[in-house]
């Protein structure tokens, strides 16, 4: 009789451990990288204001038209990499545009490109067209878009 109460006990633990372990063998969380205020600021869009949605950001496609070529994405990426003391492949991180050609971020100024790393750039992409979306539709202003993207990218990478 004494036996039952221990055959429960020691089923119940080795329970506990079977639910338990798989969540501690779980991969560890890729590292935070932040946008840095001071390497990426953001910089705007000359030609891209509140009253040129219309004929820009808001045009499908038009993000194509001002996009820069990868070999100039690809180069900067390494050498922002170095900047931030990011280690391991340029194929864990998208060069990202701080200020998303999508809200009218400059498209070749190395202070609105970060190397953003996988699966967050792919997250924040579409944020970004949620923002662009929000804007088109009228239901935020361009600023108020640009802020909240900015705030997303320095705040929480």
């Amino acid at each position: 009789m004494r036996s039952l109460p221990l055959l429960l006990g020691a089923a119940a633990f080795v329970l506990v451990l079977l639910v338990a372990l798989p969540r501690c063998a779980r991969r560890p969380a890729e590292p935070l990288v932040r946008a840095s205020w001071t390497l990426t600021p953001g910089v705007l869009n000359p030609d891209v204001t509140q009253a040129t949605i219309r004929s820009t950001i808001c045009v499908r496609g038009w993000t194509r038209t001002v996009r820069p070529p990868s070999d100039y994405t690809s180069h900067l990426k390494l050498e922002q990499m170095r900047a931030y003391g990011l280690g391991g492949s340029p194929r864990d991180f998208q060069e990202d545009h701080l200020i998303s050609l999508e809200l009218g971020g400059h498209p070749t100024d190395p202070r609105n490109l970060w190397p953003e790393p996988y699966p967050r750039a792919a997250d924040v992409d579409a944020i970004e067209n949620e923002l662009n979306d929000a804007v088109c539709s009228g239901r935020m202003s361009l600023d108020a878009a640009q802020r909240k993207e900015s705030a997303l990218k320095h705040e929480k990478g």
